[in-house]
């Protein structure tokens, strides 16, 4: 389990995030559109997966946006931006922002993602959302790079995602 906090007040997650050089867990998340991504739908492409508790939140949506400026930029590369909320509210979101250089994924039918990247806060406030990390993954769907962010309220390091590309 990671130790993170939420306002210095400290909670715990699932697990760990995978570990560099194993392959990413296979996985079902639902899009925008209600259909279902799984990993191998990524096979080829490199990935970073941003991972936050819910895009009603000032940090998370400005991690959504600063990758959906970069994304465009990257060569073979996808964006999967997966937190709890629904696809309804993944849409609405991207749709009010403009935002279409990502794709947006919700974990909440059963919650296997966060379990099996470790990101599933287990107590506190959030618990069963998942907490803020970035999972980057090689054309082969090996990780290259993982950050637990440790506080909540903090956004991820952008730089050091998109230099492990």
């Amino acid at each position: 389990m990671a130790s993170i906090t939420l306002k210095g007040n400290k909670f715990q997650t699932s697990g760990e995030l995978p570990e560099v050089g194993t392959k990413v867990p296979g996985f079902k998340l639902v899009k925008t559109d209600l259909s279902i991504l799984q990993a191998d739908d990524l096979a080829g492409k490199k990935v970073i997966y941003n991972i936050f508790p819910s895009l009603d939140t000032d940090v998370c949506a400005a991690s959504v946006r600063k990758f959906n400026a970069t994304a465009s930029t990257l060569e073979n590369t996808v964006v999967v931006c997966v937190s709890k909320d629904l696809p309804f509210a993944h849409k609405r979101f991207c749709t009010v922002e403009g935002l279409a250089n990502v794709v947006s994924a919700s974990d909440f039918r059963d919650g296997s993602f966060g379990i099996d990247f470790g990101v599933t806060i287990s107590d506190g406030p959030l618990a069963g959302l998942h907490s803020r990390a970035i999972v980057v993954a090689d054309e082969n769907g090996v990780v290259t790079y993982t950050e637990q962010v440790p506080e909540i309220t903090q956004e991820p390091d952008y730089d050091s995602a998109l230099k492990s590309l």
